[in-house]
């Protein structure tokens, strides 16, 4: 049995952080274990409460999956804070596991989930670790104190610089994009496209942590990276095109994780 490790926030309305990721792992065929780094109380609509968990907590939570368990992979989420990306860092610091990096900052309601020092953090204990790098658009400009890419280009030209931060391989995810076709464009040791037509829908809260959820599982499966990272775009795919059948909240709903295996 593949094993994944998530760490991230915990969302209470179930669409995504940890929530989210262990659910993918699950639909996937791979068995889940977590590390809360943030609380959130949170919903379909609003982010309106987030508490840290202590970093000492952070790392023993590491501590005790990685002493029992045969992790195959770790995905990192919502860190929030720089206190916590540090504990986080010391306690993978050695583990020869892949890692897959979700630079979390935004909500889907729009609330901001991560402090400026937290990105530098990340920018320098993290993204060198990093097997898989998942930001968005808005997210890696952030990180690279750019402007927005506004289009392939651009975009596969962040991914390189940060490529050049120490990541293996950047996943540019489009889905910001304002064009019909949501394209992400993997970039590392070579390039990858990935497209599919944009689908029109409000229910894709989790989309980011489903996604980088879904590749860690296939490399916990022993994928490759552009296998992994095929698969879990054509996966979430299937999940946002089935997400009205949930009917989850009245805000920006879930996507469906399960809707290869729910006959509703």
């Amino acid at each position: 049995m593949a094993i994944a490790l998530t760490i991230a926030g915990s969302d209470s309305g179930g669409g995504a952080g940890i929530q989210a990721d262990l659910k993918t792992f699950s639909a996937l065929g791979v068995y889940g274990a977590s590390v809360v780094t943030a609380i959130t109380a949170q919903n379909t609509r609003a982010v309106t409460r987030v508490e840290g968990v202590s970093p000492e907590m952070i790392r023993a939570q590491v501590d005790a999956v990685f002493d029992d368990l045969d992790i195959g992979a770790v995905k990192i989420g919502m860190l929030g804070t720089a206190e916590a990306t540090r504990a986080v860092a010391e306690a993978l610091d050695g583990r020869a596991v892949p890692l897959v990096l979700d630079p979390v900052m935004i909500a889907k309601s729009g609330d901001r989930l991560i402090r400026d020092d937290a990105i530098d953090a990340l920018r320098e204990l993290l993204i060198p670790c990093a097997t898989v790098l998942t930001p968005n658009l808005p997210e890696a400009a952030r990180l690279l104190s750019r402007m927005v890419a506004a289009d392939p280009t651009e975009a596969e030209a962040q991914g390189r610089a940060l490529c050049a931060l120490g990541a293996d391989w950047v996943l540019m995810k489009g889905g910001h994009a304002e064009s019909p076709v949501c394209t992400d464009l993997l970039v590392g040791p070579e390039t990858h496209c990935f497209s599919a037509p944009r689908i029109e829908t409000k229910n894709t809260h989790g989309t980011g942590c489903s996604l980088s959820s879904a590749i860690a599982a296939g490399l916990a499966q022993d994928l490759s990276v552009p296998e992994a990272v095929g698969r879990a775009h054509g996966w979430l795919q299937g999940a946002i095109a089935a997400a009205d059948r949930l009917r989850v909240g009245s805000g920006h709903g879930p996507v469906h994780h399960f809707h290869g295996w729910w006959r509703e």
